[in-house]
C-alpha cells in the first residue's frame, strides 16, 4: 500500500512539473541560422532562466544547418568532432533533462565561427511549495468628520478682462528625405529561418531612388551582389559579378527593378535573395518667382495729374454780372417819385 502511494505521489509530481516546463524558440524570429552578429545567441539567452524539463526548439531548413550538443572545449574552439548528440533535420526539439551547462553548435563549416552557437545554463526544477497566504487585512480606521468650510467673500473689484486668445503658430512643413532600410530588420542578411522570407519583408514598403539598403551579416559568412537581370536572379546565377564581402554593405538605390542574392553556394537557393521595385525620386516644385507686372504703369492718385474729363462734357460759362442791370432799373423809379411829389 505504501509503495503504491509513493508511486502515485511521484507520478503526480512529474505531471505537475511537466505542466510548468517552458518551450523556447531559439533566437525567436531569427531562428537557428548564421546570425547577423556573433553575440546574437548570447544576447538572446540574457534574462532567461532555463530549468530541467524545459525544451529548446531549433528552427532551421533541413540540409542547411545542424544542431550538435558538444563539450565546452569543442564549443569554445567550434570543433564539431565527436558530438554528444547530432540532429540534422529541422526543426529540432531538445529536452533539457539535466542541470548544468549545455553547449550547442552548427556543424556546417564556418557557421559556428560566424556565431551559430548557443550555451545555456540549466538549473534544477523549481520548487513546488505553495505560495504563502496573504496577511490578514488591517481594519480601516473610523472616518473623520471634515470641518464645515467657511464661505469666502466674493471680491468687490471688477473682474479683470479675459486675456485675448493666443494664436497658434502655423505648423512647420514636414521634411522628407531618403530612408535607410535594414534588410530583414533583426534577422539581418542570412539564410532565412523557417517562416521568414525577404519578399515578405519587402512587401508594403515603398522604395524610392536615393533610399539606402543596409545588409548586415558577419564578414566571411555571406556576401551580397546586385544582379542586372531577373533571369539571373531566378536561377541564383551571380557569375561575372563582383560581390560585396565586407559588412555591413550599404547600397544606394536607383530607379527600376533591383535584384540581390548571396553568392555563397546554396545560400540563394535556400532563400537568401531579395527583389524590389524602386520608384523615381519625388519631383521638387520650383520656388515661385515674382508676380508678372502689366505693360504700363498706373499713375498714383497723389501724383497731382488731373484726371481727364468725360468726353462731350462742356464747361459751364461764368454767371453774368448783374450789378449794371439793377442800376439801370432804379433810375426811372427815381424820376417818378420826384414828379409825384411836385403835383401833390
Amino acid at each position: 500500500m505504501l509503495k503504491m502511494l509513493l508511486v502515485t505521489v511521484a507520478s503526480l509530481a512529474a505531471t505537475f512539473h511537466s505542466s510548468m516546463a517552458e518551450t523556447y524558440d531559439v533566437g525567436d524570429a531569427l531562428g537557428w541560422t548564421i546570425p547577423p552578429s556573433r553575440a546574437a545567441y548570447s544576447n538572446w539567452t540574457s534574462g532567461k532562466s532555463f530549468a530541467v524539463g524545459d525544451v529548446l526548439v531549433f528552427k532551421f531548413t533541413t540540409g542547411m544547418h545542424t544542431v550538435a550538443k558538444v563539450t565546452k572545449t569543442n564549443f569554445d574552439s567550434c570543433n564539431p568532432a565527436g558530438p554528444i548528440s547530432l540532429t540534422t533535420n529541422g526543426p529540432a526539439s531538445i529536452n533539457l533533462s539535466t542541470a548544468g551547462e549545455h553547449y550547442f553548435l552548427c556543424t556546417i563549416p564556418g557557421h559556428c565561427d560566424a556565431g551559430q552557437k548557443l550555451a545555456v545554463n540549466v538549473s534544477a526544477a523549481p520548487s513546488t511549495s505553495p505560495a504563502p497566504a496573504p496577511p490578514p487585512a488591517t481594519p480601516s480606521p473610523p472616518p473623520v468628520a471634515e470641518p464645515t468650510p467657511v464661505p469666502t467673500p466674493e471680491p468687490t473689484s471688477s473682474p479683470s478682462p479675459s486675456p485675448a486668445p493666443k494664436t497658434s503658430p502655423a505648423p512647420a512643413p514636414s521634411k522628407t528625405g531618403p530612408k535607410t532600410y535594414i534588410v530583414g530588420d533583426s534577422v539581418g542578411w542570412t539564410i532565412p529561418p523557417s517562416g521568414f522570407s525577404y519578399q515578405t519583408w519587402a512587401r508594403n514598403k515603398t522604395f524610392n531612388a536615393g533610399d539606402i539598403l543596409v545588409f548586415n551579416f558577419p564578414t566571411g559568412a555571406h556576401d551580397v551582389v546586385a544582379l542586372t537581370s531577373k533571369a539571373a536572379y531566378d536561377s541564383c546565377n551571380g557569375t561575372g559579378v563582383t560581390p560585396i564581402t565586407a559588412a555591413p554593405a550599404r547600397i544606394t538605390l536607383t530607379a527600376g527593378e533591383k535584384y540581390y542574392i548571396c553568392t555563397v553556394p546554396g545560400h540563394c537557393l535556400a532563400g537568401q535573395k531579395l527583389s524590389i521595385n524602386v520608384t523615381g525620386t519625388a519631383s521638387t516644385s520650383p520656388a515661385p518667382g515674382p508676380s508678372p507686372t502689366s505693360g504700363g504703369t498706373t499713375p498714383s492718385p497723389s501724383s497731382g495729374t488731373p484726371a481727364p474729363s468725360s468726353p462731350g462734357a462742356a464747361s459751364a460759362p461764368p454767371p453774368p454780372n448783374s450789378a449794371p442791370t439793377i442800376a439801370g432799373a432804379a433810375l426811372p423809379l427815381t424820376f417818378l417819385a420826384v414828379a409825384f411829389a411836385f403835383f401833390y
